[in-house]
């Protein structure tokens, strides 16, 4: 039995005549890799996955929110800031006044005033008003503004050379007050700039406070808005503009400004941390206001009016 059994199991199948049964190579494409394993938030059934698509979702709805707060009309509230207002010549679209407010001095010249530029005047139930402003100390007056129409930064560039003079523009680098930048375009429109560019983030736009600040200058002046503020800056330099920087810590002071009388762009930072290092790199020269020391930093817009009227000096002499 024990011989049988070697015997029947001593053939060996290394010997075994004619073809041989295989997987014809599908074992070894069996084990060939499939690449890299996806990031959680790119697998379709990954936790991670939802909530990345919960966000984008989230932040698509936001943007959607800010433009459309953006190209909505804005409500000045208050009986002071509506006659601010309304005697800055700041465009506006309707006066809003509460049934049975007691009538001042304010409540009447924003009437008359309204109605001489032919600005519609409402009257409208003071819970009305309540709504329209959220529930603002309306004072039972409003005005309505509507949004402000930005130009481009090469109608700027455009609009400067066609005043035949070396052109003169302001940008602003992260300056978020509106009362700031309403006094920057006062300033520039003062001593002779021929337009103002504010980035389209990070930085404050065109509200009623502007317009207030700026004493109806914001109607005078082209303010453009630059997608990318180092971009533009750079085209500015191409198209033969310098570009220089307002920074405290810099060696060169507005009194030797030799720049000033040729085609220029002054840049203005934040009110803050002053200028981001991108447009700080792209800026030809900064340029430092000479002042007393132990004397804190003056604010974006009182610098802008220093260092512009500088340039306005030594272009009155050239």
């Amino acid at each position: 039995m024990a011989g049988n059994d070697k015997r029947r199991g001593g053939v060996r199948k290394t010997n075994k005549k004619g073809m041989v049964v295989g997987s014809g190579g599908q074992r070894r494409r069996g084990l060939k890799g499939k690449g890299p394993t996806p990031k959680a938030e790119e697998r379709v059934t990954h936790p991670a996955k939802k909530r990345a698509d919960q966000r984008a979702k989230a932040d698509q709805q936001r943007a959607k929110r800010q433009a459309s707060a953006e190209n909505a009309p804005e409500l000045v509230a208050g009986r002071n800031p509506v006659v601010e207002c309304i005697r800055a010549g700041v465009p506006a679209t309707g006066l809003y006044v509460a049934q049975g407010i007691d009538v001042d001095d304010r409540v009447t010249e924003a009437v008359r005033e309204a109605k001489n530029r032919g600005i519609p005047v409402l009257d409208v139930p003071r819970v009305e008003l309540d709504r329209l402003t959220s529930n603002a100390m309306h004072q039972g007056l409003a005005l309505q503004v509507p949004p402000f129409e930005y130009a481009h930064p090469g109608e700027v560039l455009t609009a400067a050379h066609d005043t035949g003079l070396p052109p003169l523009i302001v940008a602003l680098d992260g300056v978020t007050d509106p009362r700031n930048l309403g006094a920057v375009i006062r300033s520039a429109a003062a001593f002779g700039a021929h337009g103002v560019v504010v980035p389209q983030r990070r930085s404050a736009g065109i509200t009623a406070v502007a317009w207030r600040t700026s004493a109806g200058t914001a109607a005078k002046l082209p303010v453009a808005k630059a997608v990318n503020l180092t971009r533009t800056l750079k085209d500015y330099k191409e198209a033969g503009l310098m570009v220089i920087g307002l920074d405290a810590d810099s060696d060169i002071t507005s009194d030797e400004l030799e720049l000033a009388t040729g085609p220029l762009v002054v840049v203005v930072g934040s009110e803050g941390r002053g200028l981001s290092r991108l447009v700080r790199e792209t800026c030809d020269q900064t340029v430092s206001i000479p002042m007393s020391t132990g004397v804190e930093s003056l604010n974006a817009s009182v610098a802008a009016g220093v260092v512009l009227s500088e340039v306005a000096r030594r272009r009155r002499i050239r």
